[in-house]
């Protein structure tokens, strides 16, 4: 199960279910994916395809709906 937080500028941020207890989220498009921690800091673990300009954006979308991000994960893997 592949959980969507929500999708933004052509950009889905997501949860795999069966994955790593370490908070972070996935993000994917036509032109890329990539997987950023959210706990302790905001940091990117991996990328494929999104350039540097992409991954900026990405990581101000992920920074404006840090919260709703974090209460989701909660939501989704302490229930």
């Amino acid at each position: 199960m592949t959980p969507t937080v929500f999708r933004k500028h052509g950009y889905r941020f997501f949860f795999f279910s069966r994955e790593e207890t370490r908070m972070h989220v996935h993000v994917v498009s036509a032109q890329g994916e990539a997987k950023f921690w959210l706990k302790p800091e905001l940091e990117l673990a991996t990328n494929y395809r999104f350039s540097r300009k992409e991954l900026k954006e990405i990581e101000s979308i992920i920074e404006e709906n840090y919260h709703e991000l974090t209460s989701a994960w909660i939501k989704h893997f302490h229930n």
